[in-house]
């Protein structure tokens, strides 16, 4: 398929998981694609592979983002990290720090895409969501906030971009089998005190009425799809791709 051919993208979060499964589906489709990441050799290592170009780049230095000017036609901001611990105990910093990641960084970047979108009268803005950014989990106070406000910041966005032809969709999977779930299996077995096994079979799927974790590349199918023209009038959604568990 070539339905993205002469596009460009930008893909955060690219150097691995759900980002660099992303970063390929897009370049199979014809998309000139720019994989950004901390991991400047990940970053490298996926867009030598795809044809693309690599971006080292701390997302967390939100400062530095200001004053950007992104010439992009498709966003897909992904970038993101995990913290499991109650409340009383989650450091303040590490708060501060994912919302700034995950909410500060996308909305900066939006911004920094939005004029050249305008201009050729067509953008996608595809956010990586979470199942929790529609629902919530114990132990996990940042991310459920980030994750939430990134639903409300891609609606906004929608509103502001109809006019110009750009969209702006989330894509809210349910655990996905990627390094950062991996790690948030020993987390979580620690804070609850359970076996891993014990952690998979009735923590992460415990809500999924289909028992297994979603695939990379069945998010990146998604964002591909949303950000092809056919997708044209799809904007300020929310696509779950959780096995079911927010039908509950």
């Amino acid at each position: 398929m070539t339905d993205l051919a002469g596009r460009t993208a930008l893909v955060t979060g690219g150097a691995s998981g759900i980002g660099a499964a992303c970063a390929r589906e897009l370049a199979s489709r014809g998309a000139t694609v720019t994989v950004a990441d901390l991991d400047d050799v990940g970053a490298k290592s996926v867009a030598d592979e795809i044809g693309g170009k690599a971006w080292a780049v701390d997302l967390s230095d939100v400062t530095a983002l200001e004053d950007l000017k992104l010439e992009t036609d498709i966003l897909v901001n992904n970038a993101g990290i995990q913290h499991v611990s109650p409340i009383p105990d989650f450091p303040p910093e590490r708060f501060r720090f994912m919302l700034a990641l995950m909410v500060e960084a996308p909305f900066l970047l939006i911004r920094a895409a939005l004029p050249h979108m305008y201009e050729r009268k067509f953008g996608r803005i595809i956010n990586i969501s979470s199942v929790h950014g529609l629902r919530a989990s114990e132990y996990k106070s940042a991310y459920v906030t980030a994750k939430h406000a990134l639903e409300g910041l891609s609606k906004v966005t929608a509103l502001e971009g109809g006019p110009h032809e750009v969209t702006s969709n989330c894509v809210d999977p349910g655990y996905v089998r990627t390094a950062l779930v991996t790690k948030q299996i020993g987390d979580q077995a620690r804070t609850h005190g359970i076996g891993e096994d014990e952690v998979v079979e009735n923590i992460l799927l415990k809500e999924s009425a289909i028992k297994r974790l979603v695939e990379p590349e069945e998010v990146a199918s998604l964002v591909c799809w949303l950000a092809a023209p056919a997708a044209g009038m799809v904007t300020g959604a929310s696509y779950t791709m959780d096995g079911g568990w927010s039908a509950r």
